[in-house]
């Protein structure tokens, strides 16, 4: 009980503070794509320009662990599935609460994708995921997206982010749904901290940082993106002026 309050406090420190989080997990799902040849020296620029917490898959552990800074926090990602297969949205728990604290997590991070119909099994397992967590008392961030045309509408993506919470997800992250109006009533129905995911990389840096902007205004609790960030370079300057914007000096 103690543990995952406290855990979640250096997570969110203040409410002023936003979270700055990347997910480096695509590798098992989409392969070793642009950006994420070496996670390494990714890991090292995006710790510079202010990243607060990395999600790496539980065998990247050992390449992010050399360059991890004590300030920085570890997320593990337990859920796999790849595009080489015809069943690429059923993700699959491949681990478990207590290996990814075994190897130093701060957070356990599933994938739940909704709206397909291999959603039950997903749901089962962010189930099996929660009570692993809360027995470990180490948050959990469920990954909740939309697999339906341009990615589900306001009302689905509502839907998700309540479903996940209310199944036990700690933290949730979704994708942006069009507007901070939209975003701020997905904010408030619900009732743990929303991180908004960066999907596709967007072509226009400028309306990337439109939504980043739009996300704090609206009361999300921070991001959690990894395309948008890590395919642009150079990686530690862009990365800071994300951190001034979550942190509060942008």
């Amino acid at each position: 009980m103690y543990g995952k309050s406290v855990r979640l406090k250096r997570l969110f420190p203040t409410p002023e503070r936003r979270l700055f989080s990347v997910p480096l997990d695509h590798a098992v799902s989409m392969g070793p794509i642009d950006g994420l040849e070496e996670l390494a020296p990714l890991a090292a620029d995006l710790q510079s320009g202010g990243a607060d917490l990395l999600i790496v898959t539980k065998g990247a552990v050992r390449e992010v662990v050399p360059v991890l800074s004590p300030r920085t926090m570890l997320g593990v990602h337990l859920s796999a599935s790849t595009s080489l297969g015809s069943t690429a949205n059923l993700k699959v728990l491949v681990g478990t609460a207590a290996e990814a604290v075994s190897l130093g997590a701060d957070l356990v991070s599933i994938q739940v994708n909704f709206g397909i119909p291999e959603e039950p099994a997903m749901l089962r397992d962010l189930g099996i995921a929660a009570d692993e967590c809360r027995q470990l008392g180490i948050p959990l961030l469920c990954m909740a997206y939309v697999k339906k045309a341009n990615g589900g509408t306001p009302d689905e993506l509502r839907h998700a982010a309540r479903a996940a919470a209310d199944t036990g997800a700690d933290i949730v992250k979704t994708s942006y749904p069009g507007s901070a109006e939209e975003f701020a009533k997905l904010v408030r129905t619900t009732p743990v901290p929303v991180l908004i995911g960066g999907g596709v990389r967007l072509d226009d840096e400028a309306q990337f940082f439109t939504i980043i902007r739009d996300s704090v205004a609206a009361g999300g609790a921070g991001i959690c993106i990894g395309r948008n960030l890590f395919q642009r370079r150079p990686v530690a300057p862009l990365a800071r002026r994300i951190a001034d914007l979550l942190h509060g000096a942008g």
